[in-house]
């Protein structure tokens, strides 16, 4: 017989009680860089921004873009230029956009 200290047993049972993951849909970094071309005015191909009002977002975390790009979509965030761009994306095309712009490595050099 296996004996659980109290703590073992409550965190077993807790992680027992989780919902499966959802499989992970792999993303098309073609598709991305394709569906980019929008996005290419004001935060440039390579993710580095064109426009003083836009962010950078190469290189950045993938499932921040995604969240970020769902809520403007779907209307919790908001801003004239990315509602109107990010109104018409699916989920797939949120997720191939967020993994091209999250691949494109990036330097930083701070300074001395």
């Amino acid at each position: 017989m296996i004996r659980f200290s109290s703590a073992a047993a409550v965190a077993l049972a807790l992680a027992a009680s989780l919902p499966a993951p959802l499989p992970a849909r792999a993303a098309d970094l073609a598709a991305g860089k394709a569906k980019a071309r929008a996005c290419v005015n004001c935060h440039g191909l390579d993710g580095l921004s064109r426009q003083p009002d836009a962010p950078n977002i190469a290189g950045q975390i993938e499932m921040y873009l995604i969240e970020q790009l769902r809520a403007f979509r779907d209307g919790e965030r908001r801003n004239p230029q990315m509602t109107v761009i990010a109104k018409p994306l699916s989920d797939a095309d949120i997720e191939n956009l967020a993994a091209w712009y999250s691949a494109v490595e990036i330097t930083v050099t701070p300074p001395e």
